[in-house]
């Protein structure tokens, strides 16, 4: 009788990984469509390898970025070494290539819990922390690149929607700032360990808390610009190296839509949806659909092969393994 329960949650769990490969398929399926492979091959003859190895470093560097404003985020709690921030960005990062539904974000939180002694539900509200910045700085980049480019209706709309998303969500970060200030004074710290739900929501409220008035916070969200301006550069160098000599502006604009498309649920290593969102980003710039689908699949391959050997490397060097790695993600899905 008991394995009934087990099996009903078994199959729920599967929903959301089913609808990622539905998604990705589709997605493929689309892009793929009327697509003249005998012309993409010929561009890809004439590819520019000096721009590709820019386009490769920038994006590499850009998730170095990310572990360095992911150590600031974190002062507060304790000190922790950038070489194992670094490792655990990139360990999330192989985890997303081989998983769906981007598990990612919650083995690199581990492993940094783990090897800087940080509770872990403070490292994943730091995550958290480091998405609402992320949403922040692309709404105010889409805004900015609409002054200057003209964009499509349904992408003004879009624009439009996200960025009440944004000032609604970052009005309740900051009002819940606030109250903690006033409620909790001088004293932020909780006594005791937090019990029942009340008490774990407040610890999770107080650590918010203690990064957002933080002085290492400031500097976090400066570093944080740093992140898509060398992922922007990154993606215009590979346009360049492909042939495609947009403005950097193009270069904002693609990167922002493939940026908000692939955080749908979907298949491991965005499969699908990257080329997707590249080619709908490249359409608002008249790039023809052969030429655009070409350059998807050439960025997605030059920009992924780093990370898989970069986060199977660091991936060793925590000491996981295939075996434990894929016990991780399928706890993950199951969350």
């Amino acid at each position: 009788m008991s394995t009934l329960p087990q099996s009903g949650s078994s199959d729920r769990s599967r929903i959301p990984r089913l609808l990622g490969y539905g998604l990705a398929l589709t997605c493929l399926v689309w892009v793929l469509h009327d697509f003249h492979i005998v012309r993409a091959l010929h561009q890809l003859a004439n590819v520019s390898w000096k721009w590709v190895l820019l386009g490769m470093a920038f994006d590499v560097l850009s998730y170095g970025v990310q572990a360095l404003r992911w150590k600031l985020l974190l002062t507060p709690f304790g000190k922790v070494r950038l070489n194992r921030s670094i490792r655990a960005v990139y360990a999330g990062l192989f985890a997303n290539l081989v998983f769906p539904l981007r598990p990612g974000e919650v083995l690199r939180s581990y492993l940094l819990s783990n090897s800087e002694e940080i509770k872990l539900g403070r490292v994943l509200g730091s995550v958290g922390v480091e998405r609402l910045v992320d949403l922040v700085i692309a709404t105010a980049s889409l805004g900015v690149v609409s002054l200057f480019v003209e964009l499509p209706p349904r992408f003004e709309r879009a624009a439009y929607t996200l960025g009440i998303i944004t000032l609604v969500l970052l009005t309740i970060v900051v009002l819940l700032i606030l109250y903690l200030e006033i409620r909790l004074g001088s004293n932020p710290e909780p006594s005791g360990e937090p019990r029942g739900m009340r008490g774990k929501l407040m610890a999770a409220l107080t650590g918010l808390h203690a990064i957002g008035t933080a002085p290492s916070f400031y500097t976090a969200v400066l570093t944080s610009l740093l992140m898509p301006f060398c992922q922007v550069m990154g993606l215009w160098a590979m346009m360049h190296s492909y042939g495609l000599h947009l403005p950097f502006l193009a270069a904002v604009v693609v990167l922002l839509v493939i940026n908000l498309g692939v955080s749908l649920p979907n298949a491991p290593a965005n499969v699908g949806s990257y080329q997707f969102f590249c080619v709908l980003g490249l359409s608002v710039f008249d790039i023809e659909k052969t030429t655009a689908t070409g350059f998807s699949i050439f960025a997605f391959l030059a920009l992924t092969i780093p990370f898989a050997l970069l986060g199977f490397a660091a991936m060793l060097r925590s000491g996981l393994s295939m075996r434990s790695l894929r016990s991780m993600g399928a706890t993950a899905d199951g969350a």
